[in-house]
This record gives C-alpha cells, structure tokens and sequence, in this order.
C-alpha cells in the first residue's frame, strides 16, 4: 500500500472534505480525489461516503484511517527525533486562551515558558471561540460545562465568578441580596450576546438562572475591573479578576450563598487525539497543567 495516499486519506478523514484536506496539502482537488479513487482501488472497498455535511469513512475506512494515523504520528516523530537531536528544544505551539484568564493569569505563565525554552515559537491568540480546534491551534484553553468528546480535556480547576462592586459603591447604593436585586443592578461583565445575559446561580444541587442586562459588557478584564473600581456597577466577574481588590477591601462581594456561572463551572486544556504532537506541545502541555495544579 502506498503510504503517500495512506496519509492523504488521513488527512481527508482529519478535514471532513476533499477541498479543505486539498488546500490543507496545497493540492488541488482533483488530485486529491485521483489519490484517494487509487487507494479504494488498490483496496478494492469504498473507504468514505459522503453524507450532507461532510465525508465520512465507512467501516473498513475507519479502521485503515486508525492505522494510517498511527503509521503518519509515528512518522512525523521519527523525523522529529532525527532533526532535533542534540539541539535545544525547538518547534511551533499554537495555543488559543480566553481573552480574561489570559491577560491576567496565563500571560506570566507563557512568558515564563517562553524564557525556559526560547527556540520555541509561541502563536498565542486571545479569543473566547467555543469551535473545535482549528489546525494552527495545538492547545486550547476553554471555560466550558462539559468538554467536547471529540476532544482530549485535562481539568484546569474549578472557575469561580463573583457578584462584587467597589467599596463606595456598595455604600452608597448597597450590595445586591437577591438574584432578582442583581437583575435590576447596573452590571459590569462580558460576554453578553446582545442585551441580555444568563447567569446560572448554584445553591448546592438546586439551579436558578437570572436574564441580566448589564450596563457595561466588554472582553477586557483588566478595563472591567478598572470599571468596577471606578463604582460603575455591580461586576459579574471571575475571582481572578478582583481577588486583589477583595483582599485588600476595596472591592466588596455579594451572593455568597450562589455559586455563579456564565460559560461554564470549569476550566479545560483542550488538544485534538488525533493529531501528532511535537515534543514543543507535549512540553507546553505539561507546563501549564503543572501551572494550574501549583
């Protein structure tokens, strides 16, 4: 078997159509289709069918696609071994963050990184896309209520949000007791989709959800936070982004009882199963794991 157009077949299995693995290979389509019409040949069995959204393999594809993966992973780190032998560690690691945890807490962790392994280049993207891993991201990190299946998950903790505002305006104005009083509060937060925002609320087993119409809404933490101290309303935020503040007292809390919720309860380190990983991800994985866990 052929084990060029063993790998092109990973590939169209890995992209779901032939025009995205043909422009994945900077190949043309028509070539793609040719190899992969070879290869059934050669095989003598239909190895993909195509449904309305995508192609899929048929059984017997499966099965060589799973082999054909693990010949095409062993491949690349057989050659990777070659080429870095004896050299510092090198390589590419694209790594997608949320726009908050990684301007205020995961920022010093990359650069630390950075310093321990200069020879690697790091692609970070600040983004909150909810989509599945695209192929310049390696790693993602995600607040969400259950992971992916599709996806390998590792736990980064548990995401904590608080209902908080500045101490002269907890004065003035006073703190919110109820969910339906945070309803009516002018709210600083993110991530509202239009006007409106559902905030699950957890009181031990039992779930409330309140619809908020904050007054501030931005992607910014570090521009929340300065609203929040400026006594622009009530912040729906997570801990990290005030702990500081509340430690020192000049941010004050509410709803302790409620355990808040926006995007999820958890925080995930997302990687595809399938996809070869360089000694530079495996290495930035491990990093960020041990980061989270200290």
């Amino acid at each position: 078997m052929d084990l060029t157009a063993l790998s092109l077949f990973v590939e169209i299995v890995d992209c779901g159509n032939l025009s995205q693995a043909a422009r994945k290979l900077k190949m043309t389509r028509a070539n793609v289709s040719y190899h992969l019409a070879q290869l059934e040949k050669s095989v003598g069995v239909q190895l993909l069918r195509r449904t309305t959204r995508r192609m899929e393999p048929t059984e017997v594809g499966l099965r060589l696609y799973e082999h054909g993966r693990n010949i095409r992973n062993e491949m690349l780190a057989a050659r990777e071994t070659v080429t870095s032998l004896g050299q510092e560690l090198q390589g590419r690691v694209g790594i997608s963050v949320p726009s908050g945890y990684g301007q205020m807490v995961m920022g010093d962790w990359l650069i630390e990184f950075k310093r321990q392994y200069p020879r690697i280049v790091l692609d970070v993207l600040f983004e909150n896309r909810a989509d599945n891993l695209r192929d310049e991201v390696d790693i993602a990190i995600r607040v969400i209520q259950e992971p992916p299946l599709s996806l390998v998950a590792r736990s980064l903790g548990d995401v904590c949000y608080l209902a908080c505002a500045s101490r002269a305006w907890a004065e003035q104005h006073g703190l919110p007791r109820t969910l339906q009083e945070l309803r009516t509060a002018p709210v600083v937060t993110s991530g509202a989709v239009g006007r409106q925002l559902r905030l699950s609320a957890y009181q031990g087993e039992e779930r409330h959800e309140v619809l908020l119409e904050p007054t501030l809404i931005s992607e910014h933490f570090p521009f929340l936070r300065s609203a929040i101290l400026a006594g622009l309303g009530v912040g729906v935020v997570p801990d990290y982004v005030v702990q500081d503040q509340v430690a020192a007292g000049a941010v004050l809390t509410t709803l302790q009882d409620y355990r808040l919720s926006i995007f999820g309860t958890r925080m995930y380190l997302l990687y595809m199963p399938n996809r070869h990983q360089t000694r530079a991800v495996r290495t930035c994985i491990d990093f960020l794991l041990e980061k989270a866990t200290a």
